[in-house]
């Protein structure tokens, strides 16, 4: 909405100020500046309040505004006088404005940095969190105009004010003063204030997915009036998965005389119903959809799924048509799953609602799937009902133009009938919130995640969102930084899905495996160790084996202290007359089920080949059982031992020692016998629902080959591991504080970026770099420029013998391979000689730009790097030097901050890690050392977010201390941090 002439010419209309939220209850509202052009609207509004609301905001009775109020309240100049409004279908439900005032409350200009705020909600739309939301908003727009701090009278009698101003979590103070409570909030985000924030956006989004999976009333608009169709489809099978709701058929076609349709009412129009409908399932025609949205709107709708096509898939002009399907949707305050969605499924029994095109409704069961794809929807509801698997709930969400797989995290996170939660994506819209929410998901349950689309580099057609840089690699070590469990195929993740949902969290790697078949049990053997598991040898129970001795063989290794869980692998057995038994299948279930059900809580899982019903029967246990729970507690976790093996690493020397946080299992450790006493899992924290292991009863995840088994039981041993860590996250540690100079280096980097910086950003000198790292405590070893060979040695008298002679010239920089570095010239001679050797094989000296370097000590080339992607945020990035490890893509990466256990972490998890730690007899490096840099780069791209991109290269680990010979620095403005301000949802 564009402010007329009248406003001052001098601020334009901050349209980045507008923003659509998700209130208390689910629904949606818009926020926007007010224009003149709001006059009616204001003045409607405020009909609408009552007297008591009246009279908190203006401390008298004031029944009506005046025209001089109503000018004033709609003419800001968008600096020292701000108002915002929350609308609803273009409608008022709520204000807010500040004025600038200066130290004696009269209005005032910058630098003034204090406003004096004041709201105002409707009456019916009080409760909702409305004035919250409003308040994170014009903070942040006081912020970005230069004023620091709110200042408030209240009167003591407005409860829900004061609440409102204490429960922000701002730095604030109190007084009484004539009457009234005076109040004032310092605008700086505290930790507290940021937790608030989210707390309110997980609890809101979470809220108004559940709007959609649980509603009280459904309409179908579309229904045909012949079977067959979309919309006719979507209602059979409401019917048949026995929806408890109400459900209505709604087509403008239907003859007037129509009032019923597959036995429900049946309606030309939503107006003809006579009670609101909380889901509306769209499945007419795309050109259709905006008459069918404004119905639903007009008349109450909270949620709409959208099974229409036509939309961003179909190019440009289809993905205009669906921002405005959404803007449309938001305005009247409805939240859409689509467009283009296959539906949504909830299994519940008291909700029991399949608004899909699946002809069956899933069995009820403890996962969670969300889906970018239909055709993998379809794919794996599918294989999730060959395997007897239930389903809690499905979202299909086509385009995910508006509800996405965040949503679905801040949904699976406090739903107590999921217990874990699967997502096909194809785009991550704000991966840094999607971390962030993963994170926190998966200390309580776990996330495993499919990402389609990974090597194409652009998104899937219909998916309007930012497009991150970051290779797959890379996203996968983020992904895996956070909790989640990410595998590559649909495959995998029911797999691991299963294992998941049934079973209780290993407590360590050690997996004893037996069955009937010697070379069945080798193939497991050897799929261990390929996943970095610590298998027992296999226990042969000969092909003679029975049921009972299958039975017995599992409860003995359960009990067995020393292994943590356990892989049965069955064939067909022999039977008197020497035929093969396959159509036991139901006996030896029935076996292995008594034998996990009186053992110890370990996971459990069955390899089998062509028995007849056997995975069926330990898959019908019970779909549909509630949960069995067990405490997560660490107690009696083993101790550590020193030097342990870290999982998959051969144990020789030059094995990378666990960091002082890293999880290993005594393999001597007696475990104990009790379920109680097991550890799985991260002690839940005072916020989050309780951390359980699920386990239905009886219910044994059977697979048909040893690897599929093998990979899904390493993927919960990691997550295992994880989520133990997890329970005590790692800190940065104090000593940095006190050899960092955070507020030198910004006026460093003000002075560096100057007062109208390059929005491309400019690469540092190398004394700039030099003068920046060193304020974070990072020393570079000064290099000097050798344009000839006298200024060769005239450097290396300066810096002393020996040295080194490197290239700088971008084709030749750090590439020793290429003969452009020579090292240890221990004097003059030497020098001479070796720079005539370059000049005369590489080139001449202006092409070549040759350096002289004092050498640094023997050590290990390392490379650490720090980058800001637009979408994924500051990544920290650590990898040996050289070819090799840039062929093999041997590289590490967190997210940035980074704590002590990331740094510890980092440096063992790249493939060359044993070359750190004494391989092959070498001296081990510094390795406290390097975490240490590691630790000092992330705090310095942290505190900075001007600093864009950081490369130091080569850092020479050795046996004492490290160094760093090459770095580069680029400052460019700040990118935009959406993570860090008041909560929005996307805007596409």
């Amino acid at each position: 909405m564009e402010p007329t002439p009248e406003q001052s010419p001098h601020h334009a209309y901050p349209d980045h100020w507008e923003a659509d939220v998700v209130l208390r209850d689910g629904g949606t509202a818009r926020i926007r500046p007010i224009t003149t052009d709001d006059a009616e609207r204001l003045v409607s509004f405020y009909e609408q309040v009552s007297d008591e609301s009246k009279y908190y905001r203006f401390f008298a009775p004031y029944p009506r505004l005046s025209d001089r109020d109503v000018h004033r309240f709609t003419h800001h100049d968008y600096v020292d006088r701000v108002g915002l409004a929350v609308t609803i279908g273009g409608e008022f439900i709520g204000t807010v404005r500040y004025d600038r005032i200066n130290e004696q409350g009269r209005p005032a200009s910058a630098p003034a940095d204090e406003a004096e705020v004041a709201f105002l909600v409707q009456d019916a739309h009080q409760g909702r969190g409305v004035a919250s939301a409003l308040l994170e908003h014009i903070a942040a727009v006081a912020r970005e105009r230069g004023i620091r701090r709110f200042a408030a009278e209240v009167l003591p009698a407005n409860t829900k004010m004061i609440k409102v101003f204490r429960d922000a979590g701002y730095t604030q103070q109190r007084s009484f003063e004539d009457g009234s409570v005076h109040l004032t909030l310092d605008l700086e985000p505290t930790e507290k204030s940021l937790a608030v924030q989210r707390g309110r956006e997980q609890r809101a989004e979470a809220r108004s997915v559940q709007r959609l999976l649980a509603p009280g009333s459904v309409a179908v608009i579309g229904t045909g009036r012949t079977t067959g169709g979309v919309g006719r489809t979507v209602l059979r099978n409401l019917l048949a998965a026995g929806f408890t709701g109400r459900t209505y058929a709604v087509n403008r076609a239907f003859d007037e005389g129509l009032t019923t349709l597959d036995g429900v009412p049946a309606h030309r129009s939503l107006g003809e119903i006579d009670e609101r409908v909380d889901l509306a399932v769209i499945a007419v025609p795309a050109h259709r959809v905006p008459e069918a949205v404004a119905d639903c709107g007009e008349h109450g709708v909270q949620g709409l799924v959208v099974l229409s096509a036509g939309y961003a898939e179909r190019g440009s002009a289809g993905r205009e048509l669906q921002r405005e399907l959404v803007r449309q949707a938001r305005s009247y305050g409805m939240r859409i799953i689509g467009p283009n969605a296959f539906g949504i499924i909830n299994t519940a029994e008291s909700v029991r609602l399949n608004a899909s095109l699946a002809p069956e409704s899933p069995a009820r069961g403890r996962i969670g799937l969300f889906t970018q794809s239909g055709a993998i929807g379809i794919a794996l509801l599918s294989g999730l009902h060959r395997r007897g698997a239930g389903l809690s709930s499905f979202i299909s969400a086509g385009n995910r133009a508006d509800v996405s797989g965040n949503d679905f995290l801040q949904y699976s996170f406090e739903d107590p009938d999921t217990d874990v939660a699967l997502l096909y994506l194809e785009s991550l819209g704000n991966p840094r919130k999607f971390t962030r929410l993963a994170r926190r998901t998966a200390a309580v349950k776990p996330v495993v995640v499919v990402k389609g689309a990974r090597h194409s580099g652009t998104n899937p057609p219909g998916h309007a969102v930012p497009v991150s840089r970051i290779p797959d690699a890379t996203v996968s070590a983020l992904m895996r930084q956070a909790g989640v469990i990410r595998v590559d195929t649909v495959t995998e993740m029911v797999d691991a899905g299963l294992l998941l949902a049934d079973q209780p969290l290993p407590a360590g790697p050690r997996v004893a495996i037996l069955g009937n078949s010697e070379s069945l049990g080798l193939l497991t053997y050897d799929a261990c160790l390929a996943e970095g598991l610590r298998p027992r040898p296999p226990i042969d129970l000969t092909t003679a084996a029975s049921p009972q001795d299958f039975r017995d063989a599992l409860a003995e290794a359960l009990a067995d202290g020393t292994c943590d869980a356990v892989i049965v692998t069955a064939i067909p057995w022999v039977g008197e007359n020497g035929n093969a038994e396959t159509g036991d299948g139901e006996v030896l279930a029935a076996a292995l089920r008594g034998a996990a059900a009186g053992g110890p809580a370990k996971p459990v899982s069955v390899v089998h080949v062509e028995i007849g019903g056997l995975a069926e029967a330990l898959a019908a246990a019970s779909s549909t059982a509630a949960p069995r729970t067990r405490p997560t507690t660490l107690a009696g976790r083993p101790a550590t031992t020193p030097g342990t093996t870290a999982p998959g690493a051969p144990a020789t020397t030059g094995t990378p020692p666990a960091s002082p946080t890293t999880d290993t299992t005594a393999t001597t450790s007696t475990a104990p016998t009790t379920d109680t006493a097991r550890p799985t899992a991260a002690t839940p924290t005072p916020d989050t629902p309780s951390a359980t292991t699920p386990a239905t009863p009886g219910r044994i995840p059977a697979y048909p080959a040893a690897e599929r088994a093998v990979r899904a039981m390493a993927e919960a041993v990691k997550y295992a591991q994880w989520r133990r860590q997890a329970a005590a996250p790692g800190k940065v540690p104090e000593f940095l504080d006190d050899t960092i100079d955070e507020p030198g280096t910004a006026a460093l980097i003000d002075t560096l970026l100057g007062p109208a910086p390059d929005p491309r950003g400019r690469p540092l000198a190398h004394d700039e770099v030099r003068e920046l790292l060193g304020r974070y405590g990072i020393p570079v070893r000064p290099t000097l420029p050798a344009p000839d060979a006298e200024a060769a040695v005239a450097a290396a008298a300066r810096l002393g013998y020996p040295v080194a002679l490197k290239t700088t010239a971008p084709h030749l920089r750090h590439r020793a391979d290429l003969g452009g570095v020579r090292l240890d010239l221990p004097d003059e001679e030497a020098l001479r000689r070796a720079y005539g050797e370059l000049t005369d094989l590489l080139g001449k000296p202006a092409e070549l730009l040759p350096v002289v370097q004092a050498m640094a000590p023997r050590g290990v080339d390392t490379v650490v790097r720090a980058s800001i992607d637009a979408a994924a945020g500051a990544i920290l990035s650590f990898g040996l030097a050289g070819a090799p490890s840039e062929l093999l893509g041997d590289t590490a990466h967190r997210l940035v901050p980074a704590t002590d256990r990331d740094a510890a972490e980092l440096i063992r998890s790249i493939k060359a890690a044993p070359v750190l730690f004494g391989w092959r007899g070498s001296a081990p490096v510094d390795t406290a050392a390097l975490e240490e840099l590691l630790l000092r780069l992330s705090r310095l791209v942290d505190d900075h977010p001007e600093v864009v991109s950081v490369a130091l290269e080569p850092v020479v680990v050795a046996p004492q201390g490290i160094t760093v010979l090459g770095a580069s620095v680029r400052l460019a403005p700040p990118p935009p941090r959406g993570d860090l301000g008041p909560r929005r949802l996307p805007n596409y």
